[in-house]
C-alpha cells in the first residue's frame, strides 16, 4: 500500500523525502525533535541529535513542556533519545534518496518536517487494553542555493541600475 505525503507540491530536480511509518516513539517527543531540527542543514541536524543522544544538550520543549524541569541554556527540555536514533535514521534515509536523486547532500536542508500519530498496537499479555506509542515521521529536504550563485545574482542586480544611470547621462547630454 503507498504512502500518501501530505506535501502535494514535490519536484524531483529539487526535493527529497523519506517517512517513517508507526515508528515506536511518542508523538509529542518527536513533533518537538522534529521542531528543533527543521530548516537546519542536514550535516547540523545530524550533530545536534548526536548531542542528544549523547545527553549533551537537552531538546527545548516549546508545546509539550508541563510539569517539565528546566535545563541549562534551554528552558524547559528533554533528552528523548530513541526518538532521536529514529529520526536520525530517517535523516539518513532522506539524504540517501536525495543523493540517489542526483542532488548534491552537502547543502540539503531540511524544509519540511511532518508528524501524526499512527495506529497503536496493542500490548500482549494479560492487561490488553494498553496501547504502545506509535507515530507517523516524515522528512522533506530540499537543496539550499549556493553562496556562488547567489552572489552572481546580486551581482546581476546591480548591473541593470549602472546602465540605467549611464543611460540617463547619456539623455541629459544630448539635451545639452
Amino acid at each position: 500500500m503507498p504512502y500518501h505525503y501530505s506535501n502535494q507540491e514535490f519536484s524531483k530536480d529539487k526535493m527529497a523525502r523519506a517517512v517513517g511509518v508507526a515508528l515506536p516513539i511518542s508523538v509529542k517527543h518527536s513533533v518537538e525533535v522534529c521542531k528543533y531540527i527543521r530548516n537546519r542543514k542536514i550535516a547540523d541536524a545530524k550533530k545536534m541529535l548526536d548531542e542528544v543522544i549523547g545527553l549533551k544538550k537537552a531538546v527545548p520543549y516549546r508545546r509539550y513542556f508541563q510539569d517539565l524541569s528546566h535545563k541549562v541554556a534551554t528552558g524547559p527540555g528533554r533528552f528523548p533519545v530513541s526518538t532521536c536514533e529514529e529520526i536520525k535514521k530517517l535523516i539518513e534515509g532522506v539524504e540517501a534518496n536525495a543523493q540517489f536523486q542526483g542532488l548534491n547532500t552537502s547543502n540539503l536542508v531540511i524544509t519540511g518536517t511532518v508528524v501524526q500519530k499512527a495506529p497503536g498496537a496493542y500490548h500482549y499479555g494479560r492487561k490488553r487494553r494498553r496501547k504502545m506509542k506509535r507515530a507517523t515521521v516524515e522528512i522533506i529536504v530540499t537543496q539550499a542555493k549556493s553562496d556562488a550563485k547567489e552572489g552572481a545574482k546580486k551581482a546581476e542586480a546591480k548591473r541593470p541600475k549602472a546602465q540605467g544611470s549611464q543611460k540617463a547621462e547619456k539623455k541629459t547630454e544630448e539635451k545639452a
